[in-house]
């Protein structure tokens, strides 16, 4: 099994959004890949609500099959079609793969 984690830090408006909106839309459109994309085991996004110096503003927990499957999803086409969007809301982004 292999385990996705992402934590973005939004910036306070894009896409004529403020921030706290956006990361709803990147909660939704992440979670709607949910039955999708094959070898995706599960998926889930969470949003801060602790507003912290040190904290992020939205989070993915997502695990997969393995090596290949993330492979997969990295280039499926409906996760790539979210990556402009969620590029453009944020101005940071960390992730962690590893297998466990």
């Amino acid at each position: 099994m292999v385990k996705h984690i992402v934590m973005w830090r939004l910036l306070d408006a894009a896409h004529g959004n403020p921030a706290v909106v956006n990361a709803r839309l990147i909660k939704e459109k992440l979670e709607g890949l949910r039955d999708r994309i094959p070898g995706l085991v599960s998926i889930e996004v969470g949003i801060d609500f602790s507003r912290t110096d040190s904290s992020a503003d939205v989070v993915l927990y997502s695990e997969f099959a393995d090596r290949k499957a993330l492979e997969t999803y990295q280039s499926h086409p409906e996760h790539e079609a979210m990556k402009p969007f969620i590029g453009g809301a944020s101005s940071e982004r960390r992730l962690v793969d590893y297998e466990g």
